[in-house]
């Protein structure tokens, strides 16, 4: 790996799972490479994941470095951010 294409990478937290991804890459798409499976639960308690990819479904709400509500579509991975799902609480309902 050439120090120009390690540059290019970013390493961020999600749920505390720690991984690396391509700079420009959103944080819905580093969602999908941790498999975090999910983002939140609806009102009626069903799992939701990105949707529409533009921010207007608003189904890939997360939290990113404390500040609740963000869209993961609309959010571009930085480096050492922390995102945080719903998903310990997506996993007992499904258990």
């Amino acid at each position: 790996m050439s120090s120009t294409s390690a540059a290019a990478r970013l390493h961020l937290t999600i749920d505390g799972r720690q991984i690396e991804v391509e700079a420009g890459a959103t944080v819905a798409a580093a969602l999908v490479l941790a498999e975090a499976g999910g983002t939140r639960l609806s009102v009626s308690g069903q799992p939701r994941a990105a949707l529409c990819g533009m921010g207007v479904c608003q189904e890939c709400r997360v939290t990113i470095d404390g500040r609740a509500h963000a869209l993961a579509c609309q959010t571009l991975c930085r480096e050492g951010q922390i995102v945080l799902t719903h998903n310990q609480a997506i996993k007992a309902i499904k258990r």
